[in-house]
């Protein structure tokens, strides 16, 4: 606001200078940059971003599958596959148990890998899930298309803040550029008159 009320008053002003009109434009410039085109950026952003993570998480829905497995002993250290035997989600507790299970891929396979549980009941013979992969590799759980949603909003609102902030860094450089050839040229206009300065008859 102060960028435009100043370009208004400007304008007709007959002592204002160049450079004074030009700092201006530049920060009306600016000021467009940052309340319409960071938006815009951080709305295309965010909507790129979603679309490729939603296609992600169709394709991970479709190559990834619940899988009963069987406990076949406990396994030290720990796996970054976590199951939850009744809700069938892969969590990120601190208190998983890493044990080794059994399944069969998809063409009967049997097989044999590590995998953690949430589950309190980790004794031998005990059924589990598990996600794997169409080869019936381990596998984490699929995205959640909401939690993907918040990504790609985060993705967006990121950059616009980026894009406002480069915006008002561009002013600041411009601004201080201007600012040093202002200086200059009143180092210039100040050392042709500077040895008259004060002398009787000067200008006469």
């Amino acid at each position: 606001m102060q960028a435009i009320s100043g370009i208004r008053r400007w304008r007709g002003n007959p002592v204002c200078r160049p450079t004074d009109r030009h700092e201006a434009w530049v920060a009306l410039a600016a000021l467009l940059m940052m309340v319409l085109g960071a938006p815009v950026l951080g709305w295309l952003s965010g909507s790129l971003t979603d679309d490729a993570l939603q296609q992600s998480v169709r394709a991970q829905q479709a190559q990834r599958h619940l899988t009963p497995a069987v406990v076949v002993r406990k396994a030290s250290g720990t796996s970054r596959f976590a199951q939850d035997p009744e809700s069938a989600v892969v969590t990120e507790d601190s208190s998983r148990t890493s044990v080794v299970a059994g399944w069969r891929t998809p063409d009967g396979t049997e097989r044999t890998g590590k995998v953690s549980t949430t589950s309190a009941v980790t004794e031998p013979g005990t059924r589990i899930r598990i996600w794997t992969d169409e080869r019936g590799l381990p596998a984490t759980r699929p995205m959640d298309p909401a939690a993907a949603r918040i990504h790609a909003v985060l993705a967006g609102v990121g950059t616009a803040l980026i894009a406002a902030g480069l915006t008002e860094t561009a002013r600041r450089l411009v601004v201080w550029r201007m600012m040093q050839r202002r200086y200059t040229r009143l180092d210039r206009a100040w050392a042709e008159v500077g040895p008259d300065w004060g002398r009787t008859g000067t200008g006469s």
